[in-house]
């Protein structure tokens, strides 16, 4: 009998991952059943799935913290990703997790985020009746918007990965009712997102001069360093340190570590996404969503005609004008608003 390359890749997997990893031949399955592919685990092609996505390419026209900066070092939501795959990725190999599945989850776990970072998502927020999260957005995305309403039809461990992602000001660590991931390789993608932006967005903000190293608060720097490469470096290895999965019912950080990167949180919270500087940016960046909104939901042939031709008529009209919003990248919603709302010249 012949052995595939993925039966060989899920014997390797089966040999050497911790007994807690998730193993791709053990998959809770997919929505849709599907013929197993040869070359590549069931993790695997979710992974490359998310990666030839269409959603998957425009993270690289989405804020991230700056709107639209001038700067080619600032990064933008597809670098976010890439990082947050890398810290991830190393947590597990060191862990004996499965790194395939954390790879596919951290591909996919921003891809229903707004244009123009939170304040896209504030205003979305307001629009919904039962509000907006990119997290639930993401898995929408995946399951229902992409391939033109078919969706990825991903394997269940990923897309709950998805959904388990850090939220906003939330807690950090997975514990308590309520909180249970399916995996944990979730539990560490959750860890991940958080530990990648709040070092790479300090890295940022001192790039763009609104602050400097040695205003990190003391205890923090003490803590983790005074760099971006130290603190990441710092959370990562405390990340592995900490974790003895023989042993430990959830993946986590040291109890100081957890706090200085709580702190870290507060400190750009205050700092840097809500400075004003930033904050006057994303005050006009959500007049410019309403507007486009207005326009899309006064007549609804015209945007059905003229910008989202695909009619669901399950969704509803405010949901399909979510769904046509929140995958906008910064640059077309901006061209758009111009094309729509701005005179132009006689002739032009």
């Amino acid at each position: 009998m012949v052995v595939t390359v993925r039966e060989k890749l899920e014997e390797i997997e089966r040999r050497t991952l911790h007994p807690r990893a998730a193993r791709a031949a053990e998959t809770r399955g997919r929505e849709r059943p599907e013929v197993e592919d040869d070359l590549r685990t069931a993790f695997q092609r979710d992974r490359d799935r998310i990666l030839h996505s269409k959603s998957f390419r425009r993270l690289k026209g989405k804020t991230q913290v700056f709107l639209a900066p001038k700067g080619d070092h600032y990064r933008t939501r597809l670098m976010h990703t890439l990082e947050v795959s890398q810290v991830a990725r190393t947590v597990a190999r060191a862990l004996g997790l499965n790194e395939s599945l954390v790879e596919a989850m951290c591909m996919g776990h921003d891809l229903g985020h707004t244009p123009f970072g939170h304040a896209g998502e504030s205003v979305l927020r307001e629009i919904l009746p039962e509000g907006f999260h990119h997290v639930r957005q993401s898995v929408r995305v995946v399951e229902k918007l992409e391939r033109d309403g078919a969706g990825l039809n991903l394997t269940i461990e990923v897309r709950d990965g998805i959904l388990r992602h850090t939220k906003g000001k939330g807690a950090v660590l997975m514990q308590g009712a309520g909180q249970k991931a399916l995996t944990l390789e979730a539990e560490v993608v959750r860890i991940a997102d958080i530990v990648a932006y709040v070092c790479h967005d300090l890295d940022d903000a001192v790039r763009a001069g609104l602050l400097e190293e040695r205003d990190v608060p003391g205890p923090v720097a003490k803590l983790l360093g005074q760099s971006h490469g130290e603190r990441l470096d710092a959370l990562v290895r405390d990340v592995v340190s900490r974790n003895d999965l023989d042993r430990a019912e959830h993946v986590e950080l040291s109890e100081e570590v957890h706090g200085a990167l709580l702190a870290l949180r507060d400190f750009l919270y205050a700092r840097v996404y809500e400075n004003p500087l930033v904050h006057a940016e994303f005050v006009k960046a959500k007049k410019l969503l309403s507007d486009l909104r207005a326009h899309c939901l006064e007549d609804p042939e015209r945007f059905h005609r003229e910008l989202w031709p695909t009619r669901r008529e399950d969704d509803g009209l405010e949901r399909e004008v979510v769904d046509f919003l929140c995958g906008m990248t910064d640059r077309y919603a901006i061209e758009l608003y111009e094309r729509l709302f701005v005179p132009r010249g006689w002739g032009e």
